[in-house]
C-alpha cells in the first residue's frame, strides 16, 4: 500500500507545476512539476512491483521537492509552493520511515 503516497505526489507535483506555468507563465516550474512527479510515479512503480530503490527514490524526490520549493515557500509565502514544500516535508519523513523498515526489517 506504500505506493499509493507516491502515485499521489506524482499527481500533485504534476498539478502544482501546471498551476505555476498557467499563473505565471513558468516553464521551469511546469519542467520540474513534471519531472518529479514522473520520478515520483516510477517509485510508486517500483515499490507496487516490490523491486529494489522504490522507496529511496521517492525519498530522493522528497527531498529534492523540499530543498526546491523550501525557500521559495519562505520567500514569497505564496499559497503552491508553501503547499508543495509541505507535502514534500510530509513525504520525506513518510519515505525515511519505509526505507529504514525495509532495510533493517523493523
Amino acid at each position: 500500500m506504500s505506493h499509493h503516497p507516491a502515485y499521489s505526489m506524482a499527481a500533485l507535483c504534476a498539478v502544482g507545476g501546471t498551476i505555476g506555468y498557467v499563473k505565471g507563465r513558468s516553464l521551469p516550474s511546469l519542467m520540474a512539476g513534471l519531472g518529479i512527479g514522473a520520478v515520483y510515479w516510477y517509485a510508486g512503480l517500483r515499490i507496487q512491483k516490490n523491486q529494489d530503490y522504490g522507496h529511496e527514490l521517492a525519498l530522493a524526490a522528497s527531498s529534492l521537492l523540499l530543498f526546491a520549493m523550501g525557500p521559495k515557500a519562505l520567500r514569497t509565502r505564496a499559497p503552491v509552493p508553501v503547499a508543495m514544500s509541505t507535502l514534500g516535508t510530509a513525504s520525506a519523513a513518510y519515505f525515511s520511515k519505509k526505507t529504514y523498515e525495509n532495510r533493517y526489517g523493523v
